[in-house]
């Protein structure tokens, strides 16, 4: 038995069968954060267990590079909600693995990740519910739920600079999801760490999340968002240049109103019909004015010709509100495709593979690594579906 109070690090490989090919899966331990720097910075995950994360060391020519990469795993917004987590390597490191696969942008194999395989490579273990971004804690005297993603990320980065980060040469904050929600939130921050004449850059991987209404003409994600910010303390933490240009504060949780205010150069790569989006923000629900949807949200095939306009609309939206950003910019870049998936750094099949979606013949780990090392503008905006024969058009349950 491993006893989880101790930090270490194991790597072994696996050889799986994809897609008739061998590939070598790497699979990492988990590190603990050390006690003493989570105690004196209050950095826990919701049940008061210690954060954590899964370091795989660089080597070679990237031995003095960094990736690291926010995990996602949605929000919880009431005590329930986040109670539940508490209970589940959501909220608590002690239902996390013991080791977790390292795929897509996290690979150590060239054939499987190009640019990145021999750079340190870091997953950071998601246990607050808020994107790393909250800092306050409930006590009912019956509950006890401490909401400290902030200082979670600062704990992550206290143990990180002395194992290398501090000497990095080169280094780039991504995330998926709710990670990539993280990614928009502490950008800069993450510059800020890092000596000036380090190379720092940031990778969004389906954090792009839009504040529309749903079908129904409701605002469910930014209710949603609202409550997580007043739940867990993140208003503090969010961009004060942001803050001063909108009405309710509480909006700069979204990237769309952030965007422009972050300085580091940044990557967004998101679906244009992202199926997260798609189930939770658009067609949020399944009773109701939501019903005839059951049929589309499992198979686009299945939709009528209405529910295409309608993600057609939704698509349109989020390239309008993207459009100042990728023509403006003079260091971002822009993978939006029309696949309807959610992650595509990840998963070893949508980031790097023979039969991957490509845009401009350009797979996401080619146009990541252009971007990154200046090979090329990396501006790359997607035909609208179905036209994309290269996407595998995974839609979550």
């Amino acid at each position: 038995m491993v006893d989880l109070t101790l930090s270490y690090v194991i790597m072994v490989f696996v050889l799986l069968s994809t897609n008739g090919a061998n590939s070598q899966i790497l699979k990492v331990g988990i590190t603990l954060v050390k006690n003493t720097t989570a105690t004196a910075l209050g950095a826990y995950c919701l049940d008061g267990s210690l954060p954590a994360y899964h370091l795989s060391r660089g080597f070679g020519s990237g031995a003095r590079n960094w990736i690291l990469h926010f995990e996602g795993g949605g929000w919880c917004n009431d005590v329930e909600s986040c109670l539940e987590r508490t209970i589940t390597h959501r909220g608590s490191s002690h239902y996390m693995t013991k080791m977790d696969n390292l795929t897509g942008i996290l690979s150590n194999t060239k054939d499987q990740n190009p640019d990145f395989y021999n750079w340190n490579r870091v997953k950071l273990k998601y246990c607050d519910g808020a994107s790393f971004a909250g800092n306050s804690k409930f006590d009912n005297g019956t509950s006890l739920l401490y909401f400290r993603g902030q200082k979670i990320w600062q704990a992550i980065l206290q143990d990180l600079l002395p194992k290398g980060l501090a000497h990095a040469e080169k280094a780039l904050l991504s995330g998926c999801s709710a990670g990539g929600l993280a990614v928009f939130l502490h950008c800069d921050n993450f510059r800020s760490f890092l000596p000036s004449n380090v190379t720092v850059k940031c990778l969004s991987d389906a954090g792009f999340f839009l504040d529309v209404p749903d079908i129904a003409m409701n605002r469910t994600i930014r209710t949603v968002y609202n409550e997580v910010v007043s739940l867990q303390g993140v208003e503090q933490y969010l961009n004060q240049k942001c803050i001063s240009s909108v009405d309710d504060p509480k909006l700069c949780f979204f990237p769309q109103y952030v965007l422009n205010f972050i300085r580091t150069p940044l990557f967004i790569l998101n679906s244009a019909y992202d199926s997260w989006q798609f189930h939770n923000i658009l067609v949020p629900f399944s009773g109701g004015v939501a019903k005839p949807w059951s049929p589309c949200k499992l198979n686009l095939t299945k939709c009528t010709d209405s529910q295409i306009q309608t993600l057609q609309g939704f698509r349109q939206e989020m390239l309008e509100t993207l459009s100042p950003f990728y023509k403006q910019t003079t260091t971002g870049g822009v993978f939006i495709n029309s696949c309807v998936a959610h992650c595509q750094s990840e998963k070893q099949d949508t980031w790097f593979q023979p039969d991957s979606p490509i845009l401009n013949g350009k797979t996401v780990a080619e146009a990541v690594g252009d971007w990154y090392f200046e090979r090329n503008v990396t501006m790359l905006i997607d035909c609208p579906y179905p036209c994309d024969k290269s996407c595998h058009n995974e839609i979550p349950s």
